[in-house]
C-alpha cells in the first residue's frame, strides 16, 4: 500500500515537469518570438532568450 502511494506521488512529479517543460517550449518558439516582434527586440536578444528557455525547459 506505501508502495502504491509512492508510485502516485512520482507520477504527479512527473506530469508536473513534463507540464512545466512544455510550457518553457511553447514560450520559447511561439510566445517569445511575438511579443518580442510586438515590443520590437533585436533578433539576437530574442535568440538568445531563447535559448535561455529551451534550457531551463531542459533542466525541468
Amino acid at each position: 500500500m506505501t508502495q502504491n502511494a509512492q508510485d502516485t506521488a512520482a507520477d504527479k512529479s512527473e506530469m508536473g515537469s513534463l507540464l512545466l517543460g512544455a510550457g518553457f517550449a511553447l514560450a520559447s518558439l511561439i510566445i517569445l518570438p511575438a511579443v518580442a516582434q510586438r515590443i520590437g527586440l533585436g533578433s539576437s536578444l530574442t535568440i538568445a532568450l531563447r535559448g535561455a528557455l529551451m534550457r531551463a525547459a531542459n533542466r525541468v
